[in-house]
């Protein structure tokens, strides 16, 4: 718990002046304990508004390095931490600390899956969605609801992001309003349709106030519907949920497919080859190669045949199958490997 005493006296001073937090809000505030999953565009700046306002303990959940393409949106980084080789949970923290040496930070350098998300988030307030792809936020969902713990999802690409703030046992959850992730290669990454660093801020800037609400006891001011950014078309919209009501199977019926990993991608090393197969579990999946081909055209070289797509990548080589399998080559690191497949592949 965040302690003001007297050296600190006056530094959320600002914060308690508006009304709906007051000094009893920022209490709970400096009580609380916030994990955030992904710490690239949207989580690094979560992390630095949940620092900056005085929460009491904050979790930083990353299985990442920094790379120079991400300074142009990730905020907390630069490029020090690129040349000291900083993974982008510890980076973060070390930047934390000092913005804000009362607040607790515990950083975790791994990859949130459903044998290690409860763990992760066991005893979180509130958990902020700052990852880069659908499957880990069906996660989150499943662990969330689960434990009855809120959470916020954000989401953001291109020139378009949305926010949706989740206060189970309430509805609706992630679930209701998307039942399911999309095959993989079937939504566009950052690293094939780019992203704008703005974007980022508007988005996560959203996030950062639900949380605010969550965690100074203003559920009430939560908005429970889906929020919709498109600042270069300069359109922002809501779309009420008030039909999802009736719940669905994750918070309707109480089944947890991801969290049990029933869902959840198959990963084995292989034995000698430096590499890493990566397996969709949903079955009768087809991957649009030739689709694939065009969106990965400019990310690096292509080889294509009738029967695969390889991509090649820095030091990386991921192939493709049509039945969504890939084998991510020149690593025999699991968590590298989801990472590069969520990366390029969108899944």
């Amino acid at each position: 718990m965040v302690e003001l005493n007297e050296q600190f006296d006056g530094r959320y001073s600002r914060q308690e002046r508006f009304g709906p937090i007051g000094k009893t809000g920022q209490e709970k505030l400096g009580a609380a304990r916030v994990a955030i999953v992904g710490c690239g565009a949207l989580g690094s700046v979560l992390a630095e508004s949940m620092v900056r306002a005085g929460a009491g303990q904050v979790i930083l959940i990353d299985r990442d390095f920094i790379e120079l393409s991400n300074l142009q949106r990730q905020f907390l980084y630069d490029e020090s931490d690129i040349e000291a080789g900083l993974p982008k949970a510890e980076a973060a923290a070390r930047k934390l600390r000092v913005i804000n040496s009362q607040v607790r930070i515990e950083p975790f350098i791994t990859d949130a899956n459903h044998e290690s998300i409860e763990m992760l988030t066991d005893g979180a307030d509130l958990i902020l969605d700052g990852t880069d792809n659908l499957h880990t936020r069906y996660l989150i969902n499943d662990v969330a609801i689960q434990r009855s713990i809120p959470w916020i999802y954000g989401a953001a690409q291109a020139g378009t992001g949305m926010a949706l703030s989740v206060l189970p046992p309430g509805r609706p959850c992630l679930r209701c309003v998307f039942d399911s992730p999309p095959d993989p290669g079937q939504l566009e990454t950052c690293e094939t349709a780019g992203i704008i660093g703005p974007l980022i801020a508007i988005v996560a800037g959203y996030q950062a106030t639900e949380a605010l609400k969550i965690l100074t006891g203003n559920t009430e001011a939560v908005n429970r519907h889906l929020l919709t950014f498109d600042p270069w078309q300069n359109r922002f919209g809501q779309m009420k949920l008030a039909s999802l009501d009736q719940g669905c199977v994750c918070c309707g019926e109480g089944k947890y497919e991801f969290l049990s990993g029933r869902l959840s991608l198959s990963t084995v090393a292989l034995c000698g080859r430096n590499a890493v197969q990566i397996r969709p579990k949903k079955k009768g999946q087809k991957l649009d190669l030739e689709a694939m081909a065009e969106r990965l055209s400019e990310v690096g070289g292509i080889q294509r045949s009738e029967f695969m797509l390889r991509l090649e990548v820095g030091e990386y080589q991921l192939t493709l199958f049509p039945d969504g399998r890939t084998i991510v080559k020149g690593t025999e690191e699991k968590d590298l490997a989801r990472s590069l497949y969520a990366k390029y592949i969108g899944h």
